[in-house]
């Protein structure tokens, strides 16, 4: 499809597209721009890193490093710094590559645009210029047949007048003939103009804007084409750095697979070996030789002399033999369990956060959820909305049904070679498979008898819809509700603490219904016109038909619900696309948003 043909009177809007295309070129070289300024910020952290835990030349740090374990993290430190370069160069190939190239290709693009689009207003400014020389040649045309003929009737009146003197009577003739001259003159001219326009307006829409818009189309797919380009090139340029970046990260494995444990500890050894043998057994030193005396068994003295070289003994192994012995600190006070708070805190009931909507009947969802069905949406839209979903589950079928004859064959196969594997085994996945269809196919007929709906294929919602809707309520009580694909269910059917949450959410909404059922009838503010049929299946909710016209009694409150009121009993909410409002100015605290 050519621009020419199929937009030949967009000028303005073409205008517009191509200066947001060159926006959107901009825009794609500041994000590249700022990746290479986050790469070059990156590299220049790696390196700092690393120089920070290089050992310092002539230190103690340097003699560590002849252990196994911290060559290899001096190791990883160097590939480090090979790893921060890899990232320099995808900075510089990106700049030199994409930056520097597209802003020079966006300088020419706009160039170019200039030019096309003063061609443009040349040649609409020149079949103005025709045109208003058609619109003049045509007013003096005009006026001189006017002219003419106001002289033609002069003419006869003169010539019918007795009493005018001949004189009079040529001069009137010879007046009237000269009008119909330049009569003539004015029409031989106005037609020329008017032929003249007529060919110049038909160069204009055919042959001019056709070849000027053809040559925006070329430039805006040649701009088009060139993104994609750089898009590919971005990827590539850190394509091409990953095979150094791998072998980077291969030197760093080989590092810590050279670790050697045992090569350290014996390095250990020649470090600290201080070469000496360990002590022998102390002897027994006997102080009772000496003394010429006897002594009783049970006397203070041999008490004492015996016990000394116990106590001697005892307190050498006390100071030997225990060197890393701490003193038993206290221990710590135990803080208090917080599994209470923690308790109450997963037993609390969720809050309600708006009671409006508990009012307008519409169920416990998260804000700007939406409908099942997107009753809320314009039929078209909403059309549109079911197609999209019902597209969505006929893939998910498929997909199913793929996986399903993917199983079958593989039984087959376990069927006819038993020595695969056990064809029983791969029953419960079948089953599994076959629900999974059953349940896509029921919701899947309940998103066409919607659709069917819209579209008018069914008067209204017909009892084969509501059949179909049945069946999957029944099966999938959770989808019952128009926010139902909001809930959480886990993997074997069961539903979440979510449901059980919106249950007593539900509990408290119609307690509030009560409450709010006692108020007073609010006065009308305005009134509204349908625009489409709206069906209030909802509690909270009225029906509508297509031109009815109701009362407002509460306008919209950004959350795309109008209040109306069809008589004193009949009130409820409708989507706010749905209806034209006109509010009374008058009516308090009424603002008009149309």
């Amino acid at each position: 499809m050519s621009w020419g043909t199929e937009l030949w009177d967009q000028f303005d809007n073409l205008e517009k597209h191509t200066q947001w295309g060159i926006d959107i070129l901009e825009k794609y070289i500041k994000f590249v721009k700022e990746r290479t300024e986050i790469e070059l910020s990156y590299a220049k952290q790696l390196r700092n890193l690393a120089k920070k835990y290089q050992p310092k030349k002539n230190s103690k740090e340097e003699e560590e490093y002849r252990y196994t374990a911290c060559k290899a993290f001096l190791s990883t430190l160097n590939e480090m710094n090979d790893y921060a370069g890899q990232h320099e160069v995808i900075s510089e190939n990106m700049t030199s590559n994409i930056t520097v190239e597209l802003a020079r290709y966006v300088q020419e693009l706009k160039q170019e645009r200039k030019s096309y689009f003063h061609d443009g207003r040349k040649a609409q400014q020149h079949i103005e210029i025709c045109w208003k020389q058609l619109e003049s040649s045509k007013r003096r045309f005009e006026r001189d047949c006017k002219e003419a003929d106001r002289a033609q009737q002069y003419f006869e009146k003169m010539d019918a007048d007795i009493n005018v003197t001949k004189a009079d009577v040529e001069k009137a003739r010879q007046q009237a003939q000269m009008r119909h001259q330049m009569a003539e003159d004015s029409k031989a001219d106005y037609s020329s103009t008017l032929q003249k326009f007529n060919h110049e307006q038909h160069e204009y829409y055919h042959t001019h804007i056709p070849n000027i818009f053809q040559k925006i189309q070329e430039m805006e797919e040649r701009r088009i084409v060139r993104i994609g380009e750089s898009m590919k090139t971005y990827a590539e340029v850190d394509r091409q750095v990953i095979p150094i970046i791998g072998k980077c990260l291969d030197e760093i494995v080989k590092a810590a697979e050279s670790i050697d444990q045992k090569n350290d500890s014996q390095l250990v050894i020649e470090a600290y070996k201080s070469g000496f043998e360990p002590p022998g057994d102390i002897e027994f030193e006997d102080y009772t030789q000496p003394m010429k005396r006897t002594v009783s068994d049970n006397s203070l003295s041999n008490s004492r002399g015996e016990g000394k070289p116990e106590l001697k003994f005892g307190g050498k192994s006390k100071g030997k033999l225990w060197p890393f012995i701490k003193k038993n600190k206290s221990p710590k006070q135990q803080k208090e369990p917080l599994s209470h708070r923690f308790n109450e805190f997963m037993t609390s009931k969720p809050k309600i956060h708006c009671f409006r909507s508990l009012k307008r009947g519409a169920c416990l969802c998260p804000q700007g959820a939406t409908p099942e069905d997107f009753s809320n949406l314009p039929p078209e839209q909403r059309r549109k909305k079911l197609q999209q979903k019902v597209d969505e589950l006929n893939k998910e079928i498929q997909k199913e049904m793929d996986q399903r004859d993917a199983i079958t064959k593989m039984k087959d196969v376990y069927l006819k070679n038993p020595q695969m594997g056990d064809p029983a085994s791969l029953d419960h996945k079948l089953t599994e498979v076959s629900q999974n269809i059953e349940k896509l196919r029921l919701e899947a007929q309940k998103f066409e008898a919607w659709l069917a709906e819209v579209e008018g294929r069914l008067p209204a919602r017909s009892e084969q819809a509501r059949r179909q809707s049945g069946m999957f309520d029944a099966q999938n009580p959770a989808t019952v509700n128009s926010c139902a694909q909001d809930r959480e269910s886990s993997p074997d059917g069961s539903y979440t603490e979510e449901q059980s949450q919106e249950g007593e959410g539900k509990v408290l909404a119609t307690d509030f219904d009560d409450e709010f059922d006692e108020e007073e009838p609010l006065p009308a503010i305005g009134t509204c016109k349908a625009l489409y049929t709206f069906e209030g299946q909802n509690e909270g909710t009225i029906s509508v038909v297509e031109g009815e016209t109701l009362y407002v009694i509460e306008e919209d409150k950004g959350d795309g619900w109008t209040r109306i009121r069809r008589n004193e009993d009949e009130e409820g909410y409708v989507p706010t696309s749905y209806v034209e409002v006109y509010l009374d100015k008058n009516a308090k605290g009424a603002k008009t948003y149309i």
